[in-house]
């Protein structure tokens, strides 16, 4: 029953920020986890950015220092503030919970990401 929807994504020329957004109906009862995920053309889907609710966070090595996970509990969303944007950064972004442990079965529309040279 938990739904997810995506959004902020857009065009932006190389070194451009973009904050993206990802929204649930409501509050989620067990989550243990959140996630931001990208899919390049051609590519297949990669973890980029966690963030476990114990505080940790984690990022693919190649966004490090650019991308920030966080969260914000009453508005029942989270984020990817992204910085010094690369065309190797193009993708449609998605994101996804972890409730007990357990991921969230399927994916949202995503929202597309473009990073012009």
């Amino acid at each position: 029953q938990v739904e997810l929807v995506e959004s902020g994504g857009g065009l932006v020329q190389t070194g451009g920020s973009l904050k993206l957004s990802c929204a649930s109906s409501g509050r989620i009862d067990g989550m243990t986890a959140m996630a931001w995920y990208r899919q390049a053309p051609g590519k297949q889907r990669e973890l980029i950015a966690n963030l476990i609710l114990d505080g940790r966070t984690n990022y693919l090595d190649s966004v490090k220092g650019r991308f920030t996970i966080s969260r914000d509990d009453a508005k029942n969303t989270m984020y990817l503030q992204m910085n010094d944007l690369k065309p190797e950064d193009t993708a449609v972004y998605y994101c996804n919970v972890q409730i007990g442990g357990l991921w969230r079965n399927g994916w949202g529309q995503g929202t597309q990401v473009t990073v012009s040279s």
